[in-house]
């Protein structure tokens, strides 16, 4: 970073208002407030030119800070700040006297430039992030669900591993429709579930009363819908990734990692090549270990956590399977590990392992493979480049024959087969647990 900039701003963006001071170039101090519509942002930009500014810079304050970077990046050098990196004084803080103290920062070249995602990048990170909120919620439809049963004495969970699946659904829906106990037990659809009879007459020895029966039966419409809703961001991550198909493949070829953890994983990545090398990348992610140093003498200390939380859960997610897998090289790095440390501190240590994996994987181009792991069994009565094409195909069906494609391709086969790919769509279909890689 050089030194003493001439002239430079530095803005508090809010919600609704935008306080910037511009300093430097040997003139008076010029400060101003703008609000944050279309408009005051073109006026922003256009005081900003006037006043011969060469450099802005601003916090990343929420989403708040997108628009205006979008619009003043084009035509003047922005940058955006982290604010844990540029906190200011406890109990002396104003709007003006932050502005004041980005545009010093500024000048002197203090400010380290923060990572922007473009917005091709941006979009499909919203579009993981919000499927995401997509299963919390779901989550939280379920789990209150699970409380109106209990509350009346209703041990449906105690007797069926899932009771939002086949033939839970089926038990519930009865409930809400205030179907007989017999009649219930009669359509039970799976046959495994039937015999199960006594346990489920017993614990459905009470019933819901009106006021439940009238929220369960909204919830279970809920659910139905929130299910659908995943499906859909599923199917539209899919088109936004076409253009990285062979990425994805790449990423989903490791253990443990399905399409919603590989999506959601390059997602918060972004573009790769702008980590040189793995330890930038686990550094940049908060999964590299703290320091923590006084008077000569260390102390252990956790991980920072000062990256994409997203990422972190979803490495984590993916690590606890490996974890139970006991398969890969991966497993046995872990229970190695596990035999010095404890159960958490392998985990996270694994899930660094998996980020550096993944960088290596991508910034060289290679799928992930394990001599002595079992692999992907490919079906003999299908030459290699037929991949089913139709439009009806299932979300995960394309994406299995997608990465089956890569790992038994070789050359300008997978080439081909990536350029098909590229140009076709799937229209219904729901990811199945194989793919799922987690649910987060």
């Amino acid at each position: 970073m050089s030194k003493h900039r001439d002239r430079v701003c530095g803005a508090d963006v809010h919600k609704d208002l935008i306080v910037a001071k511009i300093t430097g170039g040997g003139e008076d101090p010029i400060e101003a407030s703008f609000g944050t519509t279309k408009s005051e942002l073109k006026r922003f930009e256009q005081w900003l030119i006037a006043n011969n500014c060469k450099q802005v810079a601003f916090e990343a304050t929420g989403v708040y800070w997108m628009p205006v970077h979008d619009l003043v990046s084009l035509s003047i050098d922005t940058i955006v700040a982290n604010p844990w990196q540029i906190r200011t004084i406890p109990n002396d803080k104003s709007d003006a006297k932050d502005a004041d103290r980005i545009s010093e920062l500024c000048q002197n070249g203090q400010i380290k430039r923060s990572r922007v995602f473009s917005d091709e990048y941006r979009d499909l990170r919203t579009l993981t992030r919000t499927r995401s909120g997509y299963v919390r919620m779901r989550t939280q439809i379920k789990n209150r669900i699970h409380k109106h049963l209990s509350s009346h004495g209703i041990k449906l969970s105690s007797c069926i591993e899932d009771i939002f699946g086949k033939s839970g659904r089926y038990i519930l829906n009865g409930l809400v429709n205030e179907t007989s106990i017999h009649d219930i037990l009669k359509g039970i659809p799976s046959g495994k579930v039937r015999k199960k009879e006594d346990l489920i007459r017993a614990s459905l020895c009470n019933s819901l009363n009106e006021v439940n029966r009238h929220i369960v039966g909204d919830m279970l419409y809920i659910l139905d819908n929130i299910d659908s809703k995943i499906e859909d961001t599923s199917r539209t991550i899919m088109n936004k990734l076409q253009p990285r198909i062979k990425d994805l493949a790449i990423v989903m070829s490791i253990p443990g990692i399905g399409f919603v953890a590989g999506s959601t994983i390059l997602a918060e990545i972004g573009d790769y090549h702008d980590f040189e090398t793995p330890k930038s990348l686990v550094k940049w992610s908060g999964l590299n270990p703290g320091e923590n140093e006084s008077a000569g003498k260390k102390r252990p200390c956790g991980i920072t956590k000062r990256g994409s939380k997203y990422l972190r859960t979803m490495l984590t997610e993916v690590a606890h399977v490996i974890a139970k897998s006991g398969n890969s090289r991966l497993s046995e790095f872990f229970q190695r590990l596990k035999a010095r440390k404890n159960y958490n501190i392998a985990i996270t240590a694994l899930s660094r392992k998996i980020l550096c994996l993944i960088h290596h994987l991508l910034t060289n181009q290679e799928m992930y493979q394990e001599d002595h792991c079992k692999k992907r069994q490919q079906n003999t009565s299908e030459s290699d480049n037929d991949i089913p094409s139709s439009p009806d195909t299932r979300l995960d069906d394309k994406v299995a024959a997608i990465v089956d494609a890569f790992y038994h391709l070789k050359g300008r086969k997978r080439k081909n087969v990536l350029r098909e790919r590229s140009g076709s769509s799937s229209r219904s279909g729901a990811l199945s647990k194989r793919l799922s890689g987690g649910d987060g």
